[in-house]
């Protein structure tokens, strides 16, 4: 028996998420069927993370174990035949017969872009958040700096979520408004050992609140200190957000 690790790229626009649910379109649902196909086999692939309804990913890693004695990289070009245009292989290797892709992960990245420009992206509506007035982006850079560092991250969880903690380090957290052409999206990236359930979409809508004016800077570390998710600002929408990438102990990343 073989572990096979994957790096996958999509659009989580058609999906109710990542996990396999009755009556939906998911993306665990949809590569599994690809490769029972291709393998004959019905495997169970675990990844990274599961992302939600209209999440979207650059890099998520997912494991699965199989008999096939198909290469990795046949494997691969094998899966991108079989599934469907918004879903895409980037990578398949072969890992060590212990490898989760949760357990073993040490470090991941996400992005969430806004666009705040007067007259709404047609053309990228689906990956980003598109806000009907123009944001500080200074001042909400200036207000994610308490968030760096470890932290009980209890104000950007989603209540009754089941953790043993939320305490979390968060190594990079950035807001930056593009130059240009792209001076009308901000994007924020925040790179951690782990994240809590809707953690960056919590943190995201916080981060506006201060934006739009409706919070002074010191708001967040305020809300990050009252270990409360009633203490902070709404979940942001789902279609904004990425997983970027996810690093391994040993990795090249």
């Amino acid at each position: 028996m073989r572990s096979i690790k994957l790096t996958l790229a999509y659009d989580g626009t058609a999906y109710a998420g990542w996990q396999v649910q009755p009556g939906e379109t998911t993306l665990q649902e949809v590569l599994e069927r690809a490769i029972e196909r291709i393998t004959g086999q019905q495997v169970r692939a675990i990844a990274s993370g599961r992302t939600d309804a209209g999440v979207h990913a650059l890099g998520q890693v997912v494991g699965f174990r199989t008999e096939t004695h198909l290469s990795a990289d046949v494997l691969r070009r094998a899966l991108n035949a079989e599934l469907p245009h918004d879903v895409a292989v980037l990578e398949a290797a072969d890992a060590d017969g212990g490898f989760h892709p949760i357990r073993d992960a040490v470090r991941k990245c996400y992005r969430y872009v806004i666009h705040d420009g007067p007259v709404r992206d047609v053309f990228r509506r689906r990956y980003c958040w598109q806000y009907h007035r123009r944001l500080d982006d200074a001042a909400m850079a200036r207000a994610a700096r308490p968030l760096l560092g470890t932290h009980d991250f209890s104000s950007f969880e989603t209540s009754g979520a089941k953790r043993k903690d939320s305490i979390r380090t968060i190594y990079r957290l950035s807001v930056e408004r593009g130059r240009g052409a792209e001076q009308d999206f901000i994007t924020i990236e925040i790179e951690a050992d782990g994240f809590l359930y809707n953690m960056v979409r919590a943190i995201v809508g916080s981060l506006v609140e201060v934006g739009r004016g409706a919070e002074d800077e010191s708001w967040v570390a305020q809300v990050l200190a009252a270990a409360d998710r009633r203490a902070a600002g709404p979940t942001a929408p789902p279609q904004g957000l990425f997983l970027v990438s996810v690093d391994y102990e040993g990795s090249d990343d």
